[in-house]
């Protein structure tokens, strides 16, 4: 398999490098990300400009109309810098699941103006799934959706909504029935009567989240995406999406913490030598090289599928997210171990990217949860 870009994803990688030099130097990555939103409008109206944020959006519903691998390309520049924006919760989750209840069912002209205005940047979203219980699983949702004539009303808690405190709109997962399946995905406006957003402690601190209480928040049948109740395929196919997604930022997260290592090995003395040069720190750097490399290869892979739709992607999808997570995580720790006691002041960067690398390691499900998704996607475990 050939993982090089072509002339054009190699012009876009140049530019979110550039971009990211310029606008995400450490300080003001914090200085954004201490603010109560968490991210710059400013910044995120420059993203729609460059068209990123409808990068993968068809261009029937608004967007430039390219592919997933585009879409990894500016992921990837965007993890290694820890860019404080609400791009990954609009783009790589809401966006998605609106795209992929088109591919089930047309959406409502609300839902169609929703995803056009994600695309123009005007507006940004949200997916809540995850409960206080913290799992990604159906028989976890339990907030319902309650048909009451023409509309639904929903009741409930969500957990964990990345940027959902500050977020225009919100992809809700909802339970319309007892059985396991019967699973609704709704756009509700983050100001709709009855809701109840509050940003919640995260260990991340370039990345907020937040708790979302539903009290009798009522809904037309026209905000559900696909049919409600028939959802759960739409979702499935949103999660595996979102986890390519969060494993091509955090790809480029892992490779900026190798990197750093590296580097810092070579200009640090002892015993008159560069710790570099001491076979155990080697070994360490070698190690590290080896995950973040098999780490590209998973993530490129598993990228090229979502772009091709190809039937493989419930399989490596999940394999990427794995991988990469353990790598980045890895790496993250044993770029504070090679630093020594600097590593661990808050006036270095490497416990940032270890926060970074604890909190996506848990997000869309653990390395044991995605590798037991992955055997589903083999058939050799039961769904």
């Amino acid at each position: 398999m050939n993982f090089a870009f072509n002339d054009e994803q190699r012009e876009i990688q140049a530019g979110a490098k550039r971009l990211m030099e310029e606008t995400a130097q450490l300080d003001r990555v914090l200085e954004i990300a201490a603010t109560p939103e968490g991210f710059d409008r400013d910044d995120y109206a420059q993203l729609a400009e460059l068209g990123w944020t409808g990068l993968h959006i068809p261009e029937q519903h608004g967007g430039v109309g390219l592919t997933y691998v585009e879409l990894v390309v500016v992921l990837e520049q965007m993890g290694m810098a820890l860019y404080p924006s609400p791009f990954f919760a609009s783009i790589c989750m809401a966006a998605s699941a609106l795209i992929e209840g088109a591919a089930a069912a047309p959406l409502s002209d609300d839902n169609a103006a929703l995803l056009a205005a994600i695309a123009a940047g005007e507006k940004t979203a949200t997916l809540a799934y995850v409960e206080p219980g913290g799992r990604y699983r159906p028989p976890d949702v339990k907030l319902t959706a309650r048909a009451d004539g023409g509309d639904f009303v929903l009741d409930g808690t969500k957990s964990y909504v990345v940027d959902g405190h500050t977020a225009d709109a919100i992809v809700v997962v909802a339970r319309t029935g007892e059985a396991d399946g019967e699973i609704a995905l709704f756009a509700v406006p983050g100001d709709a009567p009855g809701l109840t957003r509050s940003e919640a402690h995260s260990v991340d601190q370039t990345r907020k989240v937040a708790t979302l209480e539903f009290n009798g928040v009522r809904v037309p049948a026209a905000a559900a995406i696909g049919e409600p109740g028939n959802a759960w395929p739409t979702l499935n196919s949103t999660m595996q999406l979102a986890g390519v997604a969060l494993a091509a930022e955090s790809l480029g997260a892992a490779q900026h913490c190798f990197d750093t290592a590296l580097a810092y090995t070579k200009d640090r003395f002892q015993f008159g030598r560069p710790i570099s040069s001491f076979q155990a720190v080697k070994h360490i750097c070698a190690d590290l090289l080896m995950a973040v490399e098999q780490s590209r290869s998973a993530t490129y892979y598993a990228g090229w599928a979502a772009a091709q739709q190809r039937d493989e992607l419930p399989v490596v999808g999940p394999l990427a997210k794995a991988q990469v997570h353990d790598a980045f995580w890895d790496a993250a720790r044993a770029n504070i171990q090679l630093h020594g006691g600097i590593g661990f002041t808050y006036e270095h960067e490497a416990h940032y990217y270890y926060r970074r690398a604890t909190a996506a390691r848990a997000m869309l499900g653990d390395g044991d949860f995605n590798r037991e998704m992955m055997l589903q996607g083999l058939g050799l475990a039961p769904a």
